[in-house]
């Protein structure tokens, strides 16, 4: 598990943003995002720096960009 600023997360993030390799985001139970790509690998990051709220509108971007995201 990684941990990092919202900005850091969404500039570490910005080379994978196609549905070509980026295949889900999802908030697990812990608060924690995890990344699921389509070769099969899977990054878990904990966002420490933003409100509910701020990662709510972070992940409803990634879902405009044709992202799937589970909340």
């Amino acid at each position: 598990m990684r941990t990092c600023s919202l900005a850091d997360f969404m500039e570490i993030i910005t080379p994978w943003l196609s549905s070509d390799y980026l295949n889900k985001v999802y908030k697990d139970d812990k608060g924690h995002l995890l990344l699921l790509f389509t070769d099969g690998v899977k990054e878990v990051y904990q966002i420490e720096d933003c409100t509910e709220e701020q990662l709510s509108e972070a992940l409803d971007d990634l879902k405009k960009k044709g992202i799937q995201v589970e909340d």
